[in-house]
């Protein structure tokens, strides 16, 4: 009986570890292989970075048109 359990775990954890290694099956029906990779990048999509005092404008912008005080008395108001 144990000689049978152990044959069977065995066997699942082949079949498994070989489904696992398999891949993918793209459209036109040839199994590939496929590996992701992602380069690092500081800004994505090749964005530039805001310097600070851009962000400083976009903060004095937001005050001035009433963004900044609609954010504070809806979303910031601490759970109330």
């Amino acid at each position: 009986m144990k000689r049978s359990m152990i044959t069977l775990a065995l066997a699942v954890c082949a079949v498994s570890g070989w489904a696992h290694a398999a891949g993918t099956v793209n459209a036109a029906g040839d199994a590939t292989s496929v590996v992701q990779t992602k380069n690092w990048s500081a800004s994505p999509n090749g964005i530039a970075p805001k310097t600070r005092s851009q962000i400083r404008q976009e903060l004095v912008e937001a005050k001035r048109d009433g963004q900044l005080a609609y954010l504070n008395s809806t979303l910031y108001r601490g759970g109330m």
